[in-house]
């Protein structure tokens, strides 16, 4: 059964778990294994204790709702992780895959200067993240401000020995992309 929840709810729990899944589990004192997997029943208990009120129904329904599709279950949803976005050191177990000709990524006009001095570098995340087009890329831009887009030439960075992973909820991830591969799309 999903039940649905308001937008407003759903963010809130979308954030809350995006919090404890990929930076900060020991918010809630959640133990996440090698590869990012959390198990469900601690995770309810945990946020509950820790005054988030959550049932495995409400879990579910973010869980299938996430526009971004942040989150996946194992086969029989005992466990539950992140697809991406750590900013902790867990192997997800992505597969190496061949990019399109061009990628894609959005940010805030704010931050053009810096990227076309030093590239898109992955910070405190494990990989920068990158979009397979342009409307996605802008509503990643959308969230840092007035929106601006790099097209990234993937296939040439792969071409130079570049390595491209493709998450399970399509966000494409690679270490870095130095400037010479970047174009600001105009």
């Amino acid at each position: 059964m999903i039940i649905m929840l308001n937008e407003k709810e759903t963010i809130k729990v979308s954030k809350f778990l995006s919090l404890v899944l990929r930076h900060k589990p020991d918010t809630i004192g959640l133990h996440i294994d090698e590869n990012g997997w959390a198990n469900v029943e601690e995770l309810i208990a945990k946020m509950n204790a820790h005054r988030f009120k959550i049932t495995k129904d409400i879990l579910n329904a973010v869980v299938a709702t996430n526009n971004k599709q942040r989150f996946a279950f194992n086969e029989d949803k005992t466990s539950i992780r992140a697809n991406q976005g750590h900013s902790i050191a867990v192997d997800v177990a992505l597969k190496e895959t061949t990019p399109p000709q061009h990628l894609y990524h959005g940010t805030g006009e704010q931050a053009v200067a810096s990227i076309l001095k030093t590239g898109l570098q992955k910070r405190e995340r494990q990989h920068v993240h990158l979009s397979g087009d342009i409307p996605t890329a802008i509503a990643v831009g959308k969230r840092h401000g007035k929106p601006r887009i790099f097209i990234i030439a993937a296939q040439q960075m792969q071409d130079d020995g570049f390595k491209f992973f493709l998450s399970q909820n399509g966000v494409w991830l690679t270490d870095s992309v130095p400037v010479q591969y970047l174009k600001l799309l105009e």
